[in-house]
């Protein structure tokens, strides 16, 4: 059965692969997943994804949010394929063909995830870069639209908030993956950073999330394993309600 700390995605958002290593040798055992995004990959590059593939107790997220022609995708996603590499991210973008070639990439070896609306952007953002009527009213209807596509493409689940996984399970299925970041449990303080779409853990988990990337909470405090644990505990705890 799956427990509070499974449910973990742990994000290596760091400066240098000094950090990432400690990190993982510090939370291996407390989280389900690292999370390589793509800073740290243009740094340190596939050897730090197969060290840290050898490390964790699941395998690696990489977080690359391809977005490119078909064919370049499609062989990325190769690449990926051939690395200790669980997840990856493609946007949703502009038409369905690159998602496919995506999952052609992949194999079945990656569980390919739709980036749907990045959780920082809001109402405003959409405005600005043109988006019009319904979908900047109920962001939730845009969300769904670029889900839909990405599971009509193969895809395993998408990104998308807390605030959207529980429409994402009601329309497209308990077995299509929705991965939430912008988690943030009420004890850890007001943080000031860029997430404007964010909920608790509990909350994310009633509503339906699979995984929940959850970074500064964790990085930032005192104790960063004990972080994970009480975290995984609260998790624990909205299961069993």
């Amino acid at each position: 059965m799956k427990q509070g700390r499974d449910y973990l995605i742990f994000p290596l958002d760091v400066a240098s692969e000094a950090e990432a290593r400690q990190l993982v040798r510090l939370l291996h055992d407390h989280v389900g997943m690292f999370k390589i995004g793509l800073e740290l990959f243009v740094r340190s590059g596939p050897e730090l994804v197969r060290w840290v593939g050898g490390k964790a107790r699941g395998a690696v997220f990489l977080d690359l949010k391809l977005h490119d022609i078909p064919v370049t995708v499609e062989r990325a996603m190769q690449a990926v394929a051939a690395l200790p590499v669980s997840l990856a991210t493609v946007h949703c973008g502009e038409n369905a063909a690159m998602l496919e070639a995506a999952v052609r990439g992949g194999a079945g070896k990656v569980g390919v995830l739709g980036v749907t609306v990045l959780t920082s952007v809001g109402a405003s953002d959409l405005r600005a870069a043109g988006y019009a009527g319904a979908m900047i009213q109920d962001m939730r209807r845009l969300v769904l639209h670029k889900a839909a596509m990405a599971k009509a493409a193969g895809c395993r689940g998408v990104i998308c908030s807390g605030w959207e996984a529980k429409a994402i399970k009601s329309g497209l299925g308990k077995d299509f993956a929705a991965i939430t970041p912008g988690i943030r449990p009420d004890w850890g303080g007001k943080l000031r950073d860029d997430q404007k779409r964010v909920m608790t853990p509990a909350m994310a988990v009633q509503n339906g999330a699979d995984y929940l990337v959850i970074g500064r909470p964790i990085r930032d405090a005192v104790d960063p394993a004990a972080a994970a644990d009480r975290i995984a505990a609260e998790i624990d705890a909205a299961l069993r309600t």
